[in-house]
């Protein structure tokens, strides 16, 4: 995978001091690339992008064994605003902008790690170059915003911070096809423009396995399943139960794949 840039090692997460949610995660994302994370609802995928952030502590949750480093510097335990200086920048599912502020207000507050007003002026720039209908919406209420310019505008407040990992979470929620890869085609861009490193959450396995370089699958809080993108687009757990695709290539039907109980070799 080359120089790894964010490594997660045998991770535990507790909620409350009680409840295990991350039960000895481990993954790598290599730098400059896309690695995916897969799983089905509660799996426990958001956990671990919040870990990695320092978000896990405003909600009770801790990081109880296992270490998280970025580069060679570890940073599990950290406060978020630590984090993110550092550079991670995490993109949270649902996009979350600020409603009542306008585009480039979003952008100033998701510049608030640089110190100098001209370096604010520069990114904000850069990301409107990234997306140009940002900038035709600068003055716009973020509330009033499509839900496709919402996520622009959540992926480019990150970008604001100067990132060298982005954690992106769910960013095809919601969202129409035809904006889907428009949006994951800007991310692309991002990576081999900005020498991003991305960790994607992403319900859409197919265009989740089409933009990444490697891949993870989570189930119950433990990674069951790892390989390079091509590999596990045709791995035929992954084309039955991801892709909704049977051996032929046809695809389940909803009530197939509802009643879907997971195999046990899979944690074997």
């Amino acid at each position: 995978m080359g120089f790894s840039m964010l490594t997660i090692n045998n991770i535990e997460v507790v909620y409350d001091k009680v409840i295990l949610v991350l039960k000895g995660v481990s993954l790598n994302v290599a730098k400059g690339t896309i690695t995916t994370l897969l799983g089905a609802n509660g799996a426990g995928k958001t956990t671990t992008l919040k870990a990695i952030s320092g978000v896990l502590r405003t909600e009770r949750g801790e990081v109880t064994k296992g270490s998280i480093q970025l580069g060679d510097r570890r940073i599990d335990g950290m406060r978020p605003f630590d984090v993110t200086y550092l550079g991670i920048a995490q993109v949270f599912e649902g996009r979350r902008v600020f409603e009542h502020l306008t585009t480039e207000e979003n952008l100033i507050a998701g510049g608030h790690v640089l110190r100098e007003k001209g370096t604010v002026r520069e990114g904000i720039e850069r990301v409107y170059a990234y997306f140009p209908r940002l900038k035709e919406r600068r003055n716009q209420q973020s509330g009033y915003l499509s839900g496709g310019e919402q996520q622009m505008l959540a992926i480019g407040r990150a970008l604001m911070s100067r990132p060298t990992v982005m954690l992106l979470d769910e960013p095809s929620l919601g969202l129409a096809p035809m904006l889907v890869e428009e949006i994951f085609g800007i991310v692309h861009k991002l990576v081999a423009d900005e020498k991003l490193s991305v960790l994607l959450v992403e319900q859409n396995a197919a265009m989740a396995l089409e933009v990444a370089e490697h891949g993870y699958v989570m189930e119950n809080g433990r990674i069951v399943l790892e390989g390079s993108a091509a590999s596990l687009r045709e791995n035929s757990d992954i084309r039955e139960f991801y892709l909704g695709l049977n051996e032929v290539g046809s695809r389940k039907s909803y009530r197939d794949v509802k009643h879907y109980k997971r195999r046990k070799r899979w944690l074997s």
